[in-house]
């Protein structure tokens, strides 16, 4: 996450990470259905209004590093060398996100995402989002060279990859074994 740089930055980003702190502390201590937005704002000391200038629902609250995740991913195709292959890449930036996802005290916020089918929707809706996000990405650095179907591909596959990693029992494994298919298809495609 980027630090803001001026005061006014500053207090909005220590305002957002306040509400998104208060909300996950509030559903992981009473559940998520039965917390409501009047009771985040309330808790967090802020108007109705202001935390939906920040967050445009509730399940954003729990997601509150959504952007985070899909600039990450533009900026490791964007910002890499222009000899460096593309899928290793790739999957160092999922190693750290995993990794990230997986870290001590992270199992009791996925086992509400997972006990939540309108949480379980909102996380489908935003890998798609990020898949579309990261094929643009790949194919505005891929060139004419490569077709959209194999960009969307290799999108909707690394972003799948975070997914099935952070769900297996050796997390890094899985990415390395995820990627290694991953890499193969790439290079079906015709990618480096």
């Amino acid at each position: 996450m980027t630090v803001p740089t001026g005061r006014r930055e500053r207090k909005k980003a220590a305002t957002r990470q306040k509400i998104a702190d208060t909300a996950l502390r509030l559903f992981l201590e009473r559940g998520y259905d039965a917390v409501g937005i009047r009771e985040v704002a309330a808790e967090a000391d802020v108007a109705v209004t202001t935390l939906f200038a920040h967050f445009a629902s509730k399940e954003a609250l729990v997601f509150e590093r959504d952007d985070d995740f899909e600039r990450r991913l533009e900026r490791a195709v964007a910002d890499r060398a222009p000899d460096e292959p593309l899928v290793p890449v790739l999957r160092r930036e999922i190693h750290a996100l995993v990794r990230h996802c997986t870290a001590e005290g992270a199992a009791p916020v996925w086992r509400m995402i997972d006990d939540s089918p309108d949480l379980r929707e909102y996380e489908e809706s935003m890998r798609l989002r990020h898949a579309d996000s990261l094929a643009a990405a790949i194919a505005a650095d891929a060139g004419p060279a490569r077709s959209a179907t194999a960009c969307r591909t290799l999108a909707r596959f690394t972003v799948d990859a975070y997914s099935l990693a952070r769900e297996a029992h050796d997390p890094d494994g899985a990415v390395d074994e995820i990627f290694r298919m991953i890499e193969a298809a790439w290079e079906v495609a015709g990618g480096r």
